[in-house]
């Protein structure tokens, strides 16, 4: 699945809709942005929402007079996207780079190696 890059903007409000369960009002997310510290402007998310819309990573649903923005993609779906597209860009398609990478650097914690232990153990059964 083919889906568009998105700003880190146009993420965070991605990210709020898909703890919202994947819908949110226009309040809502105006509320969780609030309590995030971020003071953008009705009009600014609009606008990013309009955004996404037109990526097709969300639709909108009328309810009376508001909109409710629901994502067409899950966070799972846009992570998959989003690591494919750098394991290509960065290691010619390998993940086995990525993974040596995140290794030889320490940047995996030791409840990360031994998730991944396990998780390789469970495939090898």
């Amino acid at each position: 699945m083919s889906i568009h890059n998105i700003s880190d903007s146009e993420l965070e409000l991605m990210k709020i809709i898909w703890q919202k369960g994947g819908k949110a009002l226009l309040a809502e997310i105006m509320e969780q942005l609030s309590q995030q510290g971020n003071s953008w402007q009705n009009n600014t998310v609009i606008t990013l929402l309009s955004r996404l819309v037109e990526k097709k990573l969300l639709k909108t649903n009328k309810i009376g007079r508001k909109n409710e923005y629901r994502a067409i993609v899950s966070e799972e779906e846009y992570q998959t996207s989003q690591t494919q597209t750098l394991v290509d860009k960065l290691y010619e398609g390998k993940a086995k780079g990525l993974l040596l990478t995140l290794l030889q650097n320490n940047m995996l914690s030791d409840e990360d190696r031994e998730e991944l232990k396990h998780f390789w153990e469970r495939e090898s059964e």
